[in-house]
């Protein structure tokens, strides 16, 4: 007989974290497409206690921050963004929209529509 050292949480209790999940990040989203970079600032303080005074990059910014990545890491970061590219690129042609008539009158499918925008929190800005 299996011994259990642990167990995930039961199915309701599931559904009730991944609720308050989904409220708390569409409240987080909401309050960004309201307050743009305001709202960005404010998050960043209360979850990572981190304001600096611009969180857009100038571009000379960028080519000196990756100019002090070594060689050795940067082949490593770049050949990664080409395998998820090369992958993605696969993926995308996959993707067609479907449209079939099952009996006469009655069409069923699915469309791939592309989002405006989406979000993203990395905890720790890491």
């Amino acid at each position: 007989m299996s011994k259990f050292l642990k167990s995930g949480k039961a199915a309701d209790a599931r559904a009730e974290d991944d609720a308050k999940v989904r409220a708390t990040v569409e409240g987080i989203l909401s309050d960004i497409e309201r307050r743009g970079d305001l709202a960005v600032r404010d998050l960043s303080e209360k979850f990572d206690r981190w304001s600096p005074e611009n969180f857009r990059l100038s571009e000379q910014d960028i080519e000196r921050l990756i100019g002090e990545v070594p060689a050795q890491d940067l082949a490593a970061i770049r050949f990664a963004q080409d395998q998820v590219r090369r992958f993605a690129e696969h993926q995308k042609a996959a993707l067609r929209d479907v449209e079939v008539e099952t009996l006469p009158g009655v069409v069923l499918g699915h469309r791939n529509i592309p989002v405006n925008s989406v979000g993203c929190y990395a905890p720790g800005g890491k």
